[in-house]
């Protein structure tokens, strides 16, 4: 498969590379990267033939950003595809003192704390922040972030910012687009459920779907998929290898979706790993292939934070798997038997 061949992302004019990088490593995601780690991992990736960065001002409270954005600006502007994030505006904290001591969220991130803004302000201070940290003066798309429970912590504060963006910030991104200043608009997707109610209340180009598609579960393909078809939004698949395990295997650490994998999971992704390895294909080649087989998907963006991580993900695009290799996964029951595959 080739890594950089393009793919029309949903209805819009976008075309994207089907292999991406994901910038959550570079606002130090798991793992403390120094800025030549994301430097010289850029640098890789860029000769290796990357040319579609994602990142957010969430990662590492603006970190990513300015990493991403240091190595681009060097760029020609016409030779890549950057995407970012809106949804949280970030100030100087108050009290600097205490902020510091209470970081958590990303080590060794920026001192800027946060609060979530989905207003037609808000987006619009969203929008022209990330372009300073960036250093550019437009980004390919925008990506609704974080308008879940899990990270709003209430239904009711959920309720509310989608009310917030359905009056005021789908306004400011509407705007963006017919001004040519983006080319898309998306939202970031964690949880089966969320597609069905952003649709029903927002006009979105495509969705960022982490976890709910991967080669370990594919739920999305029951209702969330069929209903983006059917409205010709595209979609973009983020956590790739299921935060981990789909890259290294089980293997003592490994995670699946952020957290310890169940016996259960293990079992299953050991189920996984033994059809690979008689078919001689690497776990990962076949975690990051296998999304891209749905016609809805566009581009597959996982991360990494040294250069042999990028390098080996394109090796890992171009790795040819047989047939008989996704046959065998549906047979075992590995795989769901309505999954596209070739």
């Amino acid at each position: 498969m080739d890594p950089f061949a393009l793919r029309r992302l949903g209805r819009t004019e976008l075309r994207l590379p089907q292999l991406g990088f994901g910038g959550a490593p570079f606002g130090n995601l798991f793992t403390v990267v120094s800025d030549d780690e994301a430097e010289a991992t850029l640098q890789a990736g860029w000769d290796a033939g990357l040319r579609y960065f994602d990142t957010s001002p969430w990662y590492g409270r603006g970190l990513s950003e300015h990493r991403i954005g240091r190595f681009l600006r060097r760029q020609k502007r016409e030779d890549f595809r950057i995407t970012t994030k809106v949804g949280r505006v970030f100030t100087a904290p108050a009290d600097p003192a205490a902020f510091a001591a209470s970081t958590r969220d990303w080590p060794n991130g920026l001192h800027f704390e946060h609060r979530h803004d989905y207003s037609y302000d808000g987006i619009l201070r969203s929008y022209e922040d990330s372009l300073q940290r960036l250093g550019l003066n437009r980004v390919d798309a925008l990506l609704i972030h974080d308008l879940d429970l899990a990270n709003l912590g209430s239904e009711a504060l959920v309720s509310a910012h989608l009310a917030e963006l359905a009056t005021g910030g789908m306004r400011a991104l509407q705007e963006l687009k017919a001004a040519g200043r983006i080319g898309a608009i998306g939202a970031g997707v964690n949880r089966i459920g969320t597609i069905p109610r952003f649709l029903e209340l927002l006009d979105l180009d495509f969705f960022l779907v982490a976890l709910p598609y991967t080669l370990a579960e594919q739920p999305v393909l029951d209702h969330e998929f069929p209903l983006c078809e059917q409205r010709g939004v595209g979609v973009v698949i983020g956590g790739v290898f299921a935060s981990g395990i789909l890259a290294t295997g089980v293997v003592p650490g490994a995670t699946y979706n952020y957290h310890p994998p169940t016996p259960a999971e293990a079992e299953h992704v050991r189920g996984i790993e033994a059809v690979c390895a008689r078919h001689g294909v690497p776990l990962a080649a076949a975690a990051l292939q296998f999304p891209l087989h749905h016609p809805i998907v566009a581009s597959v963006i996982p991360g990494g934070f040294r250069p042999d991580h990028v390098t080996r993900n394109i090796a890992s695009m171009q790795h040819a798997i047989p047939d008989a290799l996704w046959a065998e996964l549906k047979h075992k029951g590995l795989l769901r038997a309505d999954a596209p595959t070739p």
